[in-house]
């Protein structure tokens, strides 16, 4: 390896153990063995390091999330089934990567001091909600305005449920519970559009 790929594998590192405000950039040099002069060199500054070392790492996730969901055939038919299976999976991933998931929202902190966190935030945020979707609706064909709401809906869902688990997995959503409020909902709305609704 060269020293930008040293000084990933060691942003990499300091992400899990230290999280994304307290990096410094001395923290990485010595975690990747490299120089600190190469951060500047390869990447510019430490910020644009660390962001390349979260998208390698939620890259990482997204790739494990959809061989998880890949073989939809063991998936029930029916879709509040399917739903509930679904966050089962994407759920058991968060353990796997709670490191990765701690030093998002730490990074999230800075929004409002370093714009290169917003702006990397904001096309991490879109191709987030676009991935979601393909991973979830199994290639189906929605009209644009469609897809980016259930885009948006997707993500609000997953980074809920992902802060509930960090600040207390024991009591966190899992995938029945989910499967059973948005049953629940989907029942209201029923009722509601045939006009039973108390």
């Amino acid at each position: 390896m060269g020293h930008r790929e040293d000084l990933l594998v060691g942003a990499r590192r300091c992400l899990s153990e230290k999280g994304y405000a307290r990096t410094t950039a001395r923290d990485i040099v010595e975690a990747s063995g490299a120089n600190l002069a190469s951060i500047g060199y390869h990447y510019g500054t430490k910020e644009a390091l660390l962001n390349a070392a979260m998208m390698e790492a939620l890259e990482e996730w997204a790739q494990e999330l959809k061989r998880a969901l890949d073989d939809a055939a063991d998936l029930p038919g029916d879709p509040i089934g399917r739903f509930e299976q679904t966050w089962t999976r994407v759920i058991e991933l968060f353990e796997r990567h709670r490191p990765v998931w701690a030093a998002q929202f730490d990074a999230l902190a800075q929004l409002d001091h370093v714009p290169e966190v917003r702006r990397f935030y904001v096309e991490a945020q879109r191709q987030a909600q676009q991935g979601l979707v393909e991973l979830l609706l199994s290639g189906r064909e929605l009209p644009p305005e469609t897809e980016r709401a259930v885009g948006q809906f997707y993500h609000a869902l997953l980074s809920g449920v992902m802060t509930q688990w960090i600040i207390d997995p024991q009591h966190a959503p899992t995938g029945a519970s989910l499967a059973e409020a948005l049953r629940t909902v989907v029942e209201d709305v029923r009722r509601a559009g045939s006009g039973t609704a108390v």
